[in-house]
This record gives C-alpha cells, sequence and structure tokens, in this order.
C-alpha cells in the first residue's frame, strides 16, 4: 500500500515498451480494457460536433470532430476520407479527429449524408 492508502502493484512504464495501460498492463497502443470501457459505457450522446480551434496552434486555424462512433481503427479510417475529401493533412488524437483548415460545411455534408447526426459546435 502506498501513502493513500491504495495499492500500486502496477507499473505504467517499461524502459522496454514505454507506457502501459494502468488497468490491464498491457502496452497502451495494444490496449483493448479502454476501447471496450468506452463502447460499452455509452458515454457519447451520438452527435458528431465539429468545431473551430485556433489557439495553441500559432494563429493557425483547424476543424475539429468529437463524438465519432466506433473504434480506434474506425475513426482513423473516417479521418482518412474526410482528409481526402477536404483535401488537407490532419490527425487522430485519441479518437479526436483534427483536420488543418475550416472545413465544417463539407465536413457537416459529409457526415449527413453518412447518417451521422451533427452540430456545428462553437462560434
Amino acid at each position: 500500500m502506498n501513502r493513500r492508502g491504495a495499492k500500486s502493484s502496477r507499473p505504467v512504464y517499461s524502459t522496454d515498451k514505454g507506457r502501459l495501460c494502468p488497468d490491464c498492463g498491457v502496452v497502451e497502443a495494444d490496449c483493448r480494457c479502454r476501447l471496450l470501457k468506452t463502447a460499452a459505457s455509452g458515454d457519447g450522446d451520438g452527435i458528431v460536433r465539429l468545431r473551430r480551434e485556433s489557439k495553441g496552434r500559432g494563429g493557425k486555424v483547424v476543424t475539429v470532430v468529437t463524438g465519432l462512433p466506433g473504434d480506434t481503427a474506425a475513426v482513423k479510417a473516417l479521418a482518412k476520407t474526410l482528409k481526402q475529401r477536404c483535401g488537407v493533412g490532419g490527425a487522430v488524437k485519441d479518437g479526436i479527429v483534427e483536420l488543418q483548415g475550416d472545413h465544417r460545411e463539407t465536413i457537416k455534408a459529409f457526415l449527413q449524408d453518412q447518417g451521422h447526426t451533427v452540430k456545428l459546435a462553437g462560434g
């Protein structure tokens, strides 16, 4: 037991493998327990939200897409399609898609055609 009275028997970092999942002890990239928890918990309300951000990015504008359903592979595949459709670069970070530039209307139309409920968040 540690100072706070909780057990701390699992490592969270390995010099050989990198960051480890605190729940199952597997390398974070290969961990499935968090993926299963988020899919089973139903935290999302089923609405995909699009917002425009520029803070902390040197004045560059990005479109942020949150609330996409599916696992990591499905989100990455959809992000690839969105990047191709808008003709821009982007990234997927923790299930959130970031696309370079302001493409909210294009993305909204595409996702609505795919059957998603989409809202423009922010101003």
